[in-house]
């Protein structure tokens, strides 16, 4: 009998495959729609004759208004659906592009209607990407398959950067507004993808009115509080340090080492295909054990705040990818543990909300690391490394301190 129960569980995996693939692609997209940009920032600033700062806000306005929007698809798409909330957004998301694409094509001054097509693709990307987490734990009845399949949507998102920079050096390449011109074509496929291949979950119902939710998330945030903070924290600083790396990364790249085009795209890539693969090792390592997920969260920022110290040491081009590679291992490490935590840990009817708090807070530090380091670089080295080492630093005490998960686990999943 638990032959047969088990068989139709993997079985269950298999079937809805395709359904994976189609919920890794928005992830994917998302993340080509922003990362994208990264290495054609300085082009970027050349052709519309802008500061570095002013450049930084392209990423940056995209990160803010998903910050305080992104709550809001939680509470949506626990009410209404996922598909309800993910397929709208994601037409926001092409029209926000094809706006800045416009912009840049047709106007002398484009400056001020790329960050407005930005902010639409900001409001857009609040109701994607967030939802597929929350989504991927309404499909699976095994916590295990949510593991893993966590671990293909953050692989997704972190294959997302690795192709980032290539795709967005080439496009650029032809013509540099071209990587705006490509986003509503990537969000069109993920739209056919999600409609014809994405089901709706068995039985689902309406989420709870207002008052009730309101009520349910205090509850959770009542009971799980302290550890819910520390790892919405912790992802913020994770991201803030990334795409802050990156930001400072592409700029060296082509300012002091001459690196441009598809070549800087290929070094960029490569920091973060160290962490895509890392990402997708972990997620298929880690299973359903939330003790192993805290060690490992600790472990990689703790890597990755070694690395960033690493830095100061040599200006060594060999060197410096060196280091930002063991970097990407630490935070690839780190993501999908923090992924599962949330997802396995929170109850159906909020976790919609709880996972787009997190993703929020992500955004955060999307949007402060590249106007951060653009500051900071003008200052020193030693104020950027030092500012990202103890954030690392930070984070890595907040995971060994505030994360618990054989006290914090529902009941059900706690270690006997």
């Amino acid at each position: 009998m638990k032959q047969t129960k088990n068989g139709s569980q993997a079985s269950e995996v298999h079937e809805k495959r395709w359904a994976i693939v189609s919920l890794a692609s928005i992830p994917l997209i998302m993340t080509l729609g922003n990362s994208m940009l990264i290495p054609v920032l300085p082009a970027m600033e050349k052709e519309m004759d802008i500061s570095k700062l002013q450049s930084s806000y392209i990423i940056t306005v995209y990160s803010i208004v998903a910050i305080f929007l992104i709550p809001i698809a939680g509470f949506l798409s626990d009410r209404f659906g996922r598909k309800v909330v993910i397929i709208p957004s994601l037409i926001i998301a092409g029209l926000g592009g094809l706006l800045s694409g416009y912009a840049a094509w047709k106007m002398d001054n484009p400056f001020g209607l790329v960050l407005t097509g930005r902010i639409l693709q900001g409001i857009g990307v609040s109701g994607t990407a967030p939802i597929v987490l929350p989504l991927v734990g309404d499909m699976f009845r095994r916590e295990k398959d949510v593991s893993a399949t966590l671990g293909i949507i953050e692989t997704a998102n972190t294959f997302g950067k690795v192709l980032s920079p290539i795709l967005g050096a080439l496009l650029a390449g032809v013509i540099w507004f071209l990587p705006f011109m490509s986003i509503p074509i990537f969000c069109l496929i993920s739209v056919l993808l999600i409609i014809f291949l994405v089901k709706k979950p068995p039985h689902e119902e309406a989420g709870p009115k207002f008052k009730e939710f309101w009520k349910n998330t205090k509850a959770v945030f009542h009971q799980h509080g302290k550890w819910l903070t520390a790892v919405f924290l912790i992802g913020a600083i994770l991201m803030f340090v990334l795409f802050g790396v990156l930001f400072y990364l592409s700029n060296i790249l082509e300012d002091h080492y001459h690196y441009k085009g598809v070549t800087k795209g290929f070094l960029l890539a490569g920091p973060l295909a160290a962490l895509c693969l890392t990402a997708y090792i972990t997620g298929k390592r880690i299973k359903d054990n939330l003790v192993v997920m805290k060690w490992v969260t600790f472990v990689g920022i703790a890597l990755s705040g070694v690395a960033v110290v690493a830095v100061r040491f040599s200006d060594q081009f060999v060197y410096l990818l060196i280091i930002f590679l063991i970097s990407g291992v630490g935070i690839g490490a780190s993501l999908p543990c923090l992924d599962s935590l949330i997802t396995q840990s929170i109850e159906k009817d909020v976790r919609g909300t709880v996972t787009s708090i997190y993703s929020a807070m992500r955004f955060v530090g999307v949007a402060g690391g590249p106007p951060t380091v653009a500051i900071l670089m003008e200052k020193s080295l030693t104020w950027m490394v030092s500012l990202l080492a103890l954030l690392a630093l930070g984070a890595a005490l907040l995971a060994f301190k505030e994360i618990h998960p054989e006290k914090d686990a529902p009941p059900s999943e706690k270690t006997v």
